[in-house]
């Protein structure tokens, strides 16, 4: 490839973070939509009404680790560690480098781990960082659009990790998420945000205390 022809490559790079820049945590956020849409829930961040709604729940008095999946640019990081306490850890995890370099080098929290990888090895990830049990799990994945096998298995994970008395939080555009959930997750108690773009459902999984 000759040089001109390098440089007429690197000109749309150049525009790129260009418009980055300009547009902050939201230029990265469509830029991530852009390359693996599949992968993220909208292309729009959840609105201030969601998070509050879906974090109402917590019990943040008993919660030392808190984990999501599919963080994006962080709009549920920065609340989940304002209510989280002073020795509680927030592990979010997803398979964008994208996002997951963004979260690295904009949250400086000694709280915060952000891990490139899969929520089905949530386990893996969860023992890898010094803990067995996860308090609380979030998740905005779309479960109606993830690859065969994939939602089940993060289910699966999903109810391994979570301490007797925890709960999986889940927020989607569709009720389909609730058929993931129902398999593991007995009683699961369910709400619905009109103040966001789009509406969207929320879902609460309570593991049992008896369950193993």
């Amino acid at each position: 490839m000759t040089s001109s022809e390098l440089a007429r490559e690197a000109l749309p790079r150049k525009i790129v973070r260009k418009i980055q820049h300009s547009l902050g945590p939201w230029g990265v956020f469509i830029e991530g939509f852009i390359r693996h849409p599949v992968m993220v829930g909208s292309i729009i961040p959840s609105s201030r009404f969601t998070i509050n709604k879906m974090l109402s729940r917590v019990k943040w008095d008993e919660c030392k680790l808190f984990v999501e999946y599919g963080p994006g640019v962080g709009t549920f990081c920065r609340p989940v560690l304002d209510r989280l306490s002073r020795d509680g850890a927030l592990i979010v995890i997803d398979t964008n480098p994208l996002y997951i370099d963004y979260l690295r080098r904009t949250i400086t929290d000694s709280r915060f781990t952000a891990v490139l990888g899969s929520a089905a090895d949530v386990e893996d990830i969860v023992r890898a960082h010094g803990h067995e049990k996860a308090d609380y799990v979030l998740s905005g994945l779309p479960f109606s659009t993830l690859p065969a096998g994939v939602g089940p298995a993060i289910a699966d994970a999903t109810h391994r990790v979570i301490r007797p008395g925890g709960a999986f939080l889940v927020y989607q555009f569709t009720s389909r998420a609730r058929d993931f959930m129902g398999r593991h997750f007995t009683r699961i108690e369910s709400d619905f945000e009109l103040l966001n773009v789009m509406p969207c459902f929320l879902f609460w999984g309570w593991k049992d205390e008896e369950a193993a």
